[in-house]
């Protein structure tokens, strides 16, 4: 084999296992993910780079087709289109600015941008910034820019030197690793209850969710979080049954449930209490294609998703301030910065993951979070089905 074809054999390998290693689901070994800014950059062609994008993103994604493919009980085949199709704005945006002149740091930072908000953003997954959190835990917005000046420097001739600096705060960051403290009496659930959750509307599935509340509170805890969807559709029934069983206490319940009208419905989260209960969220980025439709209105349809993009950042509940994700908002850039913009005191992140059995979606959403709240030294409330 002809040595101008090697290289670029070997970026692609090496940009597969960036891609498998660096979203493995271990939030210390997201500095990984920075090795695609390296190989983008020492690409030869705009061929290469593209393919180097390609094999980057499809491997970190790799865990769709699968979870597809169990969420619509189908075969792998419609998973493996929409693997492809969330492939085509990263892969374009890194190909169309790829260079071979001087501006390419310039270049990098602009598809770092695109690919952190919308249009581009809203499949932004593997975003590589993720692992600032990582490499500067509790630096906060220095740590977000000093992140992003690794990832020029990565691009350029000097990339060695930039990448031994980055590896020196690596290590230093795991030798020293520990979690922010939770908020007091703070507690994330995490059910295994597979399909059935938000499915199963019996009077009995209720009044188990009510006994695992009640076994938490039991021991200690006051602000008890339950995974997305765990209430199914917000009724008055069930908004009755649960301040009943809370009446009287002190305990307060945030749990996922979905709130329908006419037009389609909202992906929220309820805080419940012996007081009352209010929607407390608007999920902002709802999965696109499965949940959030934006085609249907132009069709004359209703249903589907709505995305309330830049509602509700940060919520006040338990009297903390508190940035909440669901789901697919933890593996993009844009709703987390978006809610440190308003310096919370808590990351409620929750998930209804039962569909990505056997992959390591789940690990990767919770790896990210973890991540981000790690860089702005931020306690994370973690609350997940599997």
């Amino acid at each position: 084999m002809r040595r101008e074809h090697l290289q670029p054999i070997a970026l692609i390998a090496v940009s597969i296992i960036a891609g498998l290693v660096g979203w493995s689901g271990d939030v210390l070994l997201l500095p990984v993910a920075l090795t695609f800014p390296v190989l983008w950059g020492l690409a030869r062609t705009r061929l290469t780079a593209a393919v180097v994008s390609a094999g980057y993103f499809l491997a970190a994604s790799r865990g769709m087709p699968q979870g597809v493919a169990t969420f619509y009980s189908s075969d792998r085949w419609p998973g493996l289109l929409l693997w492809i199709c969330a492939s085509a704005g990263f892969v374009i945006v890194h190909t169309v600015l790829w260079t071979r002149a001087g501006v390419r740091p310039l270049r990098y930072l602009l598809a770092a941008v695109l690919m952190a908000i919308p249009p581009f953003g809203i499949t932004g997954w593997a975003h590589p910034i993720t692992a600032a959190g990582a490499l500067f835990p509790g630096w906060e917005w220095w740590g977000l820019i000093a992140a992003t000046a690794g990832l020029m420097g990565l691009v350029t001739c000097m990339w060695p030197a930039v990448a031994i600096v980055l590896a020196g705060f690596w290590i230093w960051s795991t030798a020293t690793w520990d979690e922010p403290t939770l908020p007091e009496r703070w507690q994330g659930v995490d059910l295994e209850m597979g399909a059935s959750l938000g499915r199963d509307t019996s009077l009995q599935r209720y009044r188990d969710l009510i006994a695992t509340v009640t076994d938490r509170a039991s021991g200690g805890a006051r602000t008890i979080v339950l995974p997305e969807s765990s209430l199914g559709f917000w009724t008055p029934i069930v908004e009755r049954l649960w301040l009943r069983a809370l009446r009287g206490t002190d305990v307060i319940v945030i749990a996922g449930a979905a709130v329908v009208d006419a037009n389609g419905y909202d992906n929220v989260l309820i805080a419940i209490s012996g007081d009352g209960a209010r929607l407390l969220y608007r999920e902002r980025m709802p999965v696109p294609g499965s949940m959030w439709q934006p085609w249907r209105p132009f069709l004359g349809e209703s249903g589907g998703t709505r995305a309330n993009f830049f509602a509700n950042p940060v919520v006040t509940v338990a009297g903390s301030r508190a940035a909440p994700l669901i789901c697919y908002e933890q593996l993009i850039v844009w709703p987390i910065l978006h809610s440190m913009l308003h310096d919370p005191d808590v990351v409620v992140a929750v998930g209804n993951g039962w569909w990505t059995n056997g992959t390591s979606i789940v690990a990767v959403q919770r790896a990210s979070t973890q991540a981000w709240g790690r860089l702005f030294g931020k306690p994370v409330v973690l609350s997940f089905n599997t």
